[in-house]
């Protein structure tokens, strides 16, 4: 069972000390329900994992961009790893120190840019030499310094996923090391610029330690060649991307992590930069579960398909990447129904895609009208959403000990056009 989560007496599971069932009842379903106690839980262990060590821990806000849990983070003392204008907005609305974000992406644009500087965010993270000299342009119409890191492509593997693998040759992301070198001279010559960092991020759901040891590795060693010319490097950036369990995969311990990395820079011989670290799976994802509940059983001569209200556009890590979430009833089976053998069911919904199912080959008891739990959704989950096939997005809810508190309301059809000038009516045509 994961943290947080439990079966009482009556064979209900609960989450943290709140029946998932009074949750669907209250709010209904699709819902995503996040724990506090488990975010926080996650949160703390990244700094506990560099206790004594100079460090910045900065959510990855793509992970989970939900008010709330961004509040919670912030009160926290949490830094921020943002890729968008509207994720620095996110921020800043929920009280975040922009001097604790760092801002990353390949396409920021001018507008994005220039709001950075205006709020004064701690880095940019530069991930190609146009960018740095749009910056470069910006900072000086205003009359600032921009910080800058140099973001680099290690070219190391994290044997994860091809689509989230970021730290490869042929990705987007990232400067090559001549290329970075070069960045980081030029900024430390111009008057607007100002470099304080490297930055390296190589992928999400890495399973192992050793690509984090790499990338820290070469992270020095660029600093080293660095420092020999007289340029200082204030701080090392290695990302994010620890993984968490979904199935059954090993998955090192956020002090494992913290442990691997401190023995890096302690073989280092050159003065210790501060450490940046950018988790937002590993702090979101197992504090997250989506309530789904059974429409239809049917059965064919090849399949069992145990269609549910939830969908790809409430979920799509399935259909995008194939990822496995772990189902599970919400409340145990009756004895009248434990009676009958498990099945294999393929738990899709009502999205017009074959691709749209949440899980495929689950050995399950389902009814109609039973209530499931999709188990690991806090992260990539709800701040993937869209209104595909024209359906609202799902709500929200914060559990806290034995209080439920919605932090996202259920959207409306009318929400679907609330953005939509309505259409022109069309010559000739008669309208009520």
């Amino acid at each position: 069972m994961r943290p947080g989560l439990q079966r009482g007496e009556d064979g209900s599971l609960y989450w943290e000390e709140v029946a998932l069932e009074a949750i669907a009842a209250r709010f209904g379903t699709p819902c995503y329900v996040y724990s506090r106690a488990v975010l926080e839980a996650n949160w703390r262990a990244f700094g506990q994992a560099l206790e004594g060590r100079p460090h910045l821990v900065c959510f990855a806000v793509k992970a989970n961009s939900n008010l709330a849990v961004l509040e919670l983070l912030a009160r926290l003392g949490a830094g921020f790893d943002v890729v968008s204008g509207g994720e620095l907005e996110r921020v800043l609305r929920v009280g975040g120190d922009p001097a604790r974000v760092v801002f990353a992406g390949v396409g920021k644009s001018r507008a994005e840019l220039e709001r950075a500087l205006e709020v004064g965010i701690r880095c940019f993270n530069v991930e190609s030499g146009a960018e740095l000299e749009r910056l470069e342009e910006i900072a000086a119409a205003h009359g600032v310094q921009a910080p800058i890191a140099p973001r680099l492509n290690p070219d190391i593997d994290a044997a994860t996923h091809p689509y989230i693998a970021t730290g490869l040759r042929d990705s987007k992301f990232g400067l090559e090391r001549r290329q970075a070198l070069h960045c980081y001279r030029h900024a430390a010559a111009a008057p607007h610029l100002r470099p304080i960092g490297l930055a390296c991020h190589i992928g999400s759901q890495v399973l192992d330690l050793k690509p984090f040891r790499e990338t820290l590795k070469y992270l020095l060693q660029l600093a080293d060649k660095l420092r020999a010319e007289g340029l200082e490097v204030e701080h090392l950036d290695c990302g994010g991307g620890l993984g968490i369990r979904y199935r059954d995969e090993q998955i090192p311990a956020t002090a494992e992590l913290g442990r691997a990395l401190g023995a890096v820079l302690d073989e280092s011989k050159t003065p210790h930069p501060e450490l940046l670290l950018e988790p937002g799976r590993a702090v979101a994802g197992p504090a997250g579960l989506l309530l789904t509940r059974v429409e239809y059983l049917k059965e064919t001569t090849a399949q069992r398909f145990a269609i549910v209200d939830a969908a790809m556009n409430d979920l799509l890590r399935p259909a995008l990447y194939n990822a496995w979430h772990e189902i599970v009833e919400v409340r145990a089976p009756d004895p009248n129904v434990l009676a009958k053998p498990e099945q294999t069911w393929e738990v899709v919904g009502p999205i017009c895609e074959t691709g749209d199912l949440l899980g495929s080959g689950r050995r399950l008891r389902p009814a109609p009208g039973a209530l499931l739990a999709v188990l690991d959704t806090g992260a990539y989950g709800a701040v993937m959403a869209s209104n595909y096939n024209s359906r609202p997005r799902p709500c929200e809810v914060l559990v806290d000990g034995t209080e439920a508190r919605l932090v996202r309301r259920r959207e409306t059809t009318e929400d679907l056009w609330r953005t939509e000038p309505h259409p022109p009516k069309a010559p000739g045509r008669k309208h009520n």
